[in-house]
């Protein structure tokens, strides 16, 4: 029998186990396919707690091949095999990515990653890089997705991102603001001064139809006459309008499918929202403007610029900006100087849908129809911005008993 391979101490190695000439080790095998692989530790006793890892990865099937395979490497495979998104959700999806991931943790060997390598990118880009939860939470999606293929493909055992955005918000304590809708004061203010003010009344029309329909921003930007039927009273929601500003393809509009079944939707046209859509035709035909513009085959688009392209959510928001800083102005001016005024909060055009959906919430209409009105896909969404909505209203309401009964208390 040949005499065992021994190390300078005297100590018998394992098949695989050599001592080097500087007094370190390493440990050398074949994967299934044929190929060699080695580790290097600074003693036998490192070594052999290596040796442990790759033979329990062995009997949990997890590769043992894949030590220089980097998280970019399965992103990069995850790109390829990903389907069954929205082309606008998927190039967000990889934009959070190669901006916030793929330049440094993206390095990231995938063996070697470890819940606690996730916790500290994710600190990282909460304490040094100062972003946003809603950010983090954008980057947190795509890349679970990609640790997950990870797991599904045997590099992982775990996917270490698990629970790490959770644990994040709890550890910063993130205040995670619920959404506001306008008050009936503000909505009523806000109407009014678009009503009234020359400078921003060629908003008027479309502001209000988004308070009064509740479409998202990419639908009313979106709409055709041909969608609109004033007659029978319907709005027919049936694509929406993406803007994209990518690196690679540069700027441009899209037209897209709805996301979900839910959000082809048929909307009733209250009486504002009519007088709305007549407003805007009629602004245009005295303005000379005509819709310039198709995008993927769609033209006669309801709302363009004095262009004749379609508009901009940005452009929208800035306008919203401008109109709330002189209708406060106004307010200032016209108000009571003893008294505090109501003035209007910053908001943006989902807020405008936010604040639909509440009224609908406050009239008591029936929540499936609220579901359909707004072409929610999950009641779940619709239920909880429900739940949010009548504690307010329970609350407001029982202020006014509180003050009914103490007036009551001083008439006795």
């Amino acid at each position: 029998m040949a005499e065992r391979r021994k190390d300078k101490k005297g100590r018998v190695l394992k098949e695989g186990e050599t001592q080097r000439k500087d007094g370190t080790y390493d440990y050398r095998w074949r994967t299934s396919d044929g190929k060699r692989h080695s580790v290097y530790a600074k003693n036998l006793e490192e070594l052999r707690e290596k040796e442990k890892a790759i033979q329990r990865d062995k009997s949990d099937g997890i590769r043992t091949d894949a030590k220089n395979v980097t998280l970019n490497d399965i992103y990069d495979m995850w790109r390829e095999l990903k389907k069954g998104l929205k082309d606008n959700t998927f190039q967000n999806y990889q934009y959070m990515y190669n901006q916030f991931v793929y330049p440094d943790f993206g390095q990231s060997k995938v063996v070697k990653m470890k819940r606690s390598d996730v916790r500290r990118f994710y600190n990282m880009l909460a304490d040094e890089r100062m972003l946003k939860i809603s950010t983090i939470d954008n980057i947190h999606t795509v890349l679970h997705q990609v640790l997950d293929l990870a797991v599904e493909d045997d590099y992982l055992r775990n996917n270490p991102s698990d629970n790490a955005l959770k644990e994040l918000k709890q550890s910063h304590n993130f205040d995670v603001k619920k959404r506001r809708a306008l008050t009936v004061r503000e909505q009523n203010a806000f109407v009014s001064f678009l009503t009234r003010n020359g400078q921003y009344n060629h908003w008027s029309p479309i502001f209000t139809v988004m308070l009064g329909t509740g479409l998202r921003v990419g639908e009313v930007t979106g709409l055709r006459w041909e969608d609109v039927d004033l007659e029978n009273g319907t709005i027919s929601v049936n694509h929406t309008l993406v803007y994209y500003n990518h690196s690679k393809n540069g700027c441009y509009f899209s037209v897209n499918t709805p996301k979900t079944k839910a959000g082809k939707r048929i909307v009733p046209i209250l009486d504002n929202v009519k007088d709305a859509f007549l407003q805007e035709k009629q602004y245009q035909e005295e303005q000379g403007i005509v819709c310039q513009v198709r995008i993927d085959g769609y033209t006669n688009f309801v709302f363009v610029n004095r262009f004749g392209n379609v508009q901009h959510q940005g452009t929208l928001n800035k306008a919203l900006r401008r109109i709330m800083r002189d209708c406060n102005q106004e307010l200032l001016e016209k108000a009571d100087k003893k008294k505090e005024v109501d003035l209007l909060p910053r908001f943006s055009c989902h807020t405008l849908r936010h604040t639909f959906t509440t009224r609908l919430c406050e009239s008591g209409i029936n929540i499936k129809v609220i579901q359909d009105v707004l072409g929610h896909a999950d009641i779940g969404t619709t239920m909880n911005i429900y739940a949010d909505v009548t504690k307010d209203l329970k609350e407001r309401e029982f202020g006014t008993l509180n003050e009914y009964l103490q007036k009551q208390k001083e008439v006795i």
